[in-house]
């Protein structure tokens, strides 16, 4: 596994302002819980490895949802609760990522008829949603103070997409010297 990209790293203050910016402003959205969950998740997601971390029972990496559900079950793959809670969390993360940010990634799978990728009949929103309903559901010991986010999380799934959408439109926008100066910084 990869470093964490460090507190003060320019790419984790771009996203934290993006993304503040974006739910205050567009969505009138002031939940700084949420607000900073889903830019932590930008940064977490800058790393395939972490985009990809789920792995199955043979240490197979799994970047398909199907298997994610799969390896959820704790009737098939889930070793205990704390994995089923684990697998659940990063399914929700993962749907409201691609949906957020890569929806191109999605219609080229369902446009392109592409009836053997495991997830072509996956509702993306759907299954997210529940599995944030899910991890909200351990509300007991060391996860009781995050059930309230990931209850509102999948309460507002939807709103989270459309916020996600709004911070990739304004990553696009950035005018040429800002984004240069970002790319300078990260590859230097």
């Amino acid at each position: 596994m990869s470093k964490p990209v460090p507190d003060h790293h320019p790419l984790r203050k771009l996203f934290a302002d993006l993304t503040e910016r974006t739910f205050l402003q567009k969505l009138h959205w002031s939940d700084l819980n949420v607000v900073g969950y889903v830019s932590n998740l930008l940064i977490d997601f800058t790393d395939i490895d972490q985009l990809c971390r789920i792995r199955n029972n043979r240490g197979k990496r799994l970047d398909e949802v199907a298997g994610m559900l799969l390896e959820a079950d704790l009737l098939l793959n889930a070793r205990s609760f704390d994995r089923e809670r684990e697998v659940h969390r990063h399914i929700g993360d993962f749907t409201l990522f691609m949906v957020g940010v890569f929806p191109e990634y999605l219609k080229r799978i369902k446009l392109h008829q592409w009836i053997h990728h495991p997830d072509f009949l996956v509702d993306y929103i759907k299954v997210g949603k529940h599995s944030y309903q899910n991890v909200s559901e351990f509300d007991y010991g060391e996860f009781k103070q995050h059930a309230p986010l990931f209850r509102k999380l999948s309460d507002n799934f939807e709103l989270c997409v459309i916020g996600l959408g709004y911070v990739k439109d304004a990553l696009n926008d950035l005018s040429n010297s800002e984004y240069q100066q970002v790319k300078r910084i990260l590859l230097n």
